[in-house]
């Protein structure tokens, strides 16, 4: 395959993941240009953990209608997401549920491929005392615990009338997922992990 001619012994790596709960709040406050990013970010950032590049990523998306204009900019961040990362955005799907689903909802699911050197694969097994732990700063909550964040800050269900609550959610919490795929791997170049 000619995508992986660089390497002497490629281990393909996988993963899935979705967006969570983070989507109600988008949909709460009718922000979809970013929460592509996110979905790119959950699975890629879950392939680095074994030291895998990104190599491409497919998308499912469900909704109770198809929205157009909607639709547009959640592809759109799937594709800035995958272009952060160096993956090819090969293809995807979009399926109406209606019935099942209400009009204006939808759910998003990600699929990453990756590839590592076999001689470079983080397992986990080298781990030993005295070993430096970095950390990276991250762009917030990612797209984790939103159940209990949408708890404490909407109130039953809906967007806060307060304007600076209001203004945390939308700016802070709508962050999108940071994707490491970057600093780690130009780490990896220099360091042992």
């Amino acid at each position: 395959v000619s995508f992986l001619k660089n390497y002497k012994e490629p281990i393909l790596l996988s993963c899935t993941d979705g967006v969570g709960t983070k989507l109600e709040l988008a949909r709460l406050l009718d922000k979809h240009d970013t929460i592509g990013i996110d979905l790119v970010a959950m699975s890629v950032n879950d392939l680095l953990v074994s030291g895998a590049r990104p190599l491409f990523f497919l998308d499912y998306i469900s909704c109770g209608k198809l929205d157009i204009q909607k639709m547009e900019k959640i592809v759109s961040g799937i594709v800035t997401g995958c272009k952060l990362c160096g993956a090819a955005l090969v293809g995807g799907e979009t399926a109406e549920h209606p019935g099942t689903m209400k009009p204006d909802e939808y759910d998003l699911a990600g699929f990453a491929v990756g590839a590592v050197e076999k001689s470079e694969l983080i397992d986990g097994s080298k781990i030993q005392s005295g070993d430096l732990i970095v950390g990276i700063e991250s762009s917030g909550p990612h797209s984790n615990g939103y159940s209990l964040i949408r708890k404490l800050y909407l109130e039953n269900g809906a967007l806060p009338s307060d304007k600076q609550a209001l203004a945390f959610i939308s700016d802070y919490l709508m962050k999108p997922t940071r994707i490491y795929v970057d600093p780690i791997l130009k780490l990896l170049q220099k360091e042992e992990i």
